[in-house]
């Protein structure tokens, strides 16, 4: 049995542990959600199962690394004000459509939004909310730009 050196066992247990804790950092978890409504301008009602992102720390990673968001779900990120928001896909390798979302619930912009791109896709005025779906979802069910947004707790109908 060869014997080890006890520096060289003590750097490379260091080197394990670290890369246990970097990779665990890799946080793929799911937040808490809420079931939000979208009423169209005809009337109907649309659903979607919605993260809720509402501490800059959730906002920040968003869907980043996530690889599957099935149809009728979705992140919606709560701001304390209305501003004029910008969203990226840093880190994302799933093709999403935002919507832009004032503080009565008006839907104002909609945008998609391409995987891993560095550009910013930013509203069009002060808004409050954003919800990101899978790309080509809002044209599926029907929802534009008009179209109010029920978020339990925040916006009413």
């Amino acid at each position: 049995m060869k014997h080890v050196p006890k520096k060289r066992f003590f750097f490379s247990a260091l080197f394990l542990a670290g890369m246990v804790s970097f990779l665990s950092c890799k946080d793929n978890s799911r937040l808490a959600t809420t079931n939000i409504t979208i009423i169209r301008q005809d009337g109907q009602e649309v659903s979607v199962v919605a993260e809720v992102a509402d501490r800059e720390e959730t906002r920040n990673r968003g869907f980043m690394e996530r690889e599957v968001i099935p149809d009728g779900t979705g992140m919606v990120f709560v701001f304390d004000r209305d501003q004029v928001l910008s969203f990226w896909m840093k880190n994302t390798p799933h093709p999403l459509s935002i919507a832009y979302i004032d503080s009565t619930g008006r839907i104002r912009d909609i945008f998609h939004m391409t995987p891993f791109s560095m550009a910013s896709w930013t509203s069009s005025v002060s808004v409050r909310y954003a919800l990101e779906v899978p790309q080509g979802w809002f044209e599926k069910v029907g929802v534009g730009i008009g179209d109010k947004v029920v978020i339990p707790g925040k916006t009413s109908r």
